[in-house]
């Protein structure tokens, strides 16, 4: 244990970069988290800063691993929708709508045309949502605490909706196999217009109040830059591949729902108002103008809402034959994948899943080498880590 009456000759450290001096340093060790505001959620980050420069960031997980592929091995179809809920458990309805699509398509099952169009409806819904959240909780990494109030105000707006639709806030178990669990009435289709007729004018608040705001502008600017090579290295997808100026969706590039019907664009990165190519503010202006399409979307498919069955012909008790499948859909942080191997049973064989914020985790321990601790900060928040679907 060093004491501060040590000859610092014995600090076998590398030399500082002052010139003319021999004095010798050692990095200091410093935990952020697990429990920490700025890590969104129990991730630990063990840093190693040369005073206020961070040299190494290595992320700790796993304090929040609950088994959850494991435990559905022994868990009915059906059953294991609760399970996923809680992956990104601030985008649950995403998670269902990828595992029901994968049993679904081991099934054969037809979904009726209105519960594909309510599952798009309600997709969308919940990416304004996680946004907003994700949004809000940036502003408030960064030191703006308004913004953090009109994000939970909005977003409020939508959980809403959806306790009327699930009867549950956070955990929905909506979508189910086969379609959706409850219909939606035309009272809930005006509440969603008025909704998107007032968030539009939010918006263009929060463009005003944050991302044109010089200070957030200088703490997200030229920070946490990723290249589309590192990105693509690193196999980043979502806004963390697309804010490096990659125009990669999967709403776009391999359609499911009826996202094929829509006319929506895919936001990059450009290095909007003078920003770096894949810093944190184009990560973060790329989830703000996906809100936008998001409400485009949504106001497309209430128009193609057409009578009819919510939910498809699906057997009381599931046995999928034996077989895989690989499943994958556009959740708001990336691509979620699910393995879904079968062997004729009621249950599961295996379900393994393919988490986008497990990816970005490990992109961490390359871009902190040579920032501030505060610039670190911005860069965990511009990746919108959820540590449910990190750890599982």
């Amino acid at each position: 244990m060093q004491t501060w009456d040590m000859d610092l000759e014995e600090l076998k450290e590398e030399e500082t970069n002052l010139p003319g001096t021999k004095l010798k340093t050692e990095l200091l060790t410093v935990n952020m988290g697990p429990q920490h505001p700025a890590t969104h959620g129990v991730l630990r980050v063990e840093i190693k800063t040369d005073s206020e420069i961070v040299a190494q960031a290595i992320p700790h997980i796993g304090y929040l691993h609950r088994c959850m592929e494991k435990h559905c091995e022994a868990i009915d179809y059906r059953g294991v929708i609760p399970f996923v809920d809680r992956l990104d458990y601030l985008a649950a309805m995403s998670q269902e709508l990828t595992y029901s699509m994968a049993v679904e398509k081991m099934l054969g099952t037809e979904v009726p045309r209105r519960a594909l169009v309510i599952r798009t409806i309600v997709s969308e819904l919940q990416r304004i949502a996680s946004h907003l959240m994700a949004f809000g909780t940036y502003a408030l990494d960064l030191g703006a605490f308004s913004p953090f109030l009109y994000a939970f105000d909005e977003r409020e707006k939508i959980l809403t909706f959806f306790e009327e639709i699930s009867g549950a806030r956070l955990l929905y178990n909506y979508f189910w196999i086969g379609g959706v669990w409850n219909d939606i009435t035309d009272r809930q289709l005006g509440y969603i217009d008025n909704f998107l007729n007032g968030f539009e004018k939010e918006l263009v608040k929060y463009d005003k109040l944050v991302s044109s705001n010089r200070i957030f502008q200088e703490r997200t600017m030229g920070v946490g830059t990723l290249s589309l090579a590192d990105a693509h290295s690193f196999g980043a997808t979502g806004p963390v591949l697309r804010g490096s100026g990659q125009a990669w969706d999967l709403r776009k590039v391999d359609p499911y729902l009826i996202y094929d019907e829509l006319d929506f664009d895919i936001p990059i990165g450009e290095g909007q108002r003078g920003s770096e190519l894949g810093d944190c503010y184009n990560r973060y202006i790329v989830r703000m103008l996906e809100m936008v399409e998001s409400v485009k979307m949504i106001r497309q498919s209430m128009k193609l809402l057409e009578p009819g069955p919510v939910i498809g012909k699906v057997s009381k008790v599931i046995k999928v034959p034996k077989g895989e499948t690989y499943t994958r859909t556009e959740c708001p942080r990336g691509e979620l994948g699910i393995h879904l191997v079968s062997m004729g049973d009621k249950t599961p064989y295996r379900l393994k899943v393919k988490s986008p914020c497990f990816t970005h985790t490990s992109i961490l321990p390359h871009i902190a080498p040579g920032q501030m601790i505060a610039d670190f900060v911005a860069s965990i928040g511009s990746i919108d880590i959820v540590l449910g679907e990190v750890d599982r």
